[in-house]
């Protein structure tokens, strides 16, 4: 259905919320090192709880190993240096979404892989800094699935 890739997460609760939201959706878990964390950290499981065992999880090497894994699909970077609304996209079954780490986002050297229409911003009130990284996936992920028909859900 839909790829969540985590770029150099920091942040333990936050990949843990995230492994529930794609675990709920049915989407796929990518996660790019290095790691911030362990992935047996207890703050990961504890936030997670048991959709660990529900959830798609892939961890990745580096970002060119996990760049390689999309070629020829579809790929969105979410940053606040975005000009285009997540909303505006028509999403397709196979798109995956691209997430920088909560202390610094995507780097520029990263986004610059991206065609301006490919880099999706959501909105906020001006001179907000940016949204939860958790919180910025489950919108992103669930405008996609509602676009999809919420396919496999209930």
């Amino acid at each position: 259905m839909f790829d969540i890739i985590l770029y150099e997460p920091e942040i333990p609760p936050n990949t843990g919320n995230i492994i529930r939201v794609t675990a709920n959706v049915g989407a796929r878990l990518h996660l790019v090192k290095p790691l911030g964390f362990e992935l047996s950290d207890k703050a990961l499981a504890r936030a997670g709880l048991d959709y660990h065992s529900l959830a798609d999880v892939e961890i990745h090497e580096d970002w060119p190993a996990c760049r390689a894994r999309f070629a020829g699909r579809r790929l969105f970077a979410v940053s606040t240096r975005g000009s285009r609304s997540y909303h505006s996209v028509a999403f397709l079954a196979g798109d995956a979404l691209l997430f920088g780490p909560e202390s610094r986002g995507l780097p520029q050297a990263v986004l610059d892989e991206f065609a301006p229409d490919c880099v999706l911003r959501i909105p906020m009130r001006p001179n907000n800094r940016s949204v939860n990284l958790s919180n910025a996936v489950a919108l992103v992920l669930y405008e996609a699935w509602r676009q999809y028909g919420f396919a496999g859900g209930e």
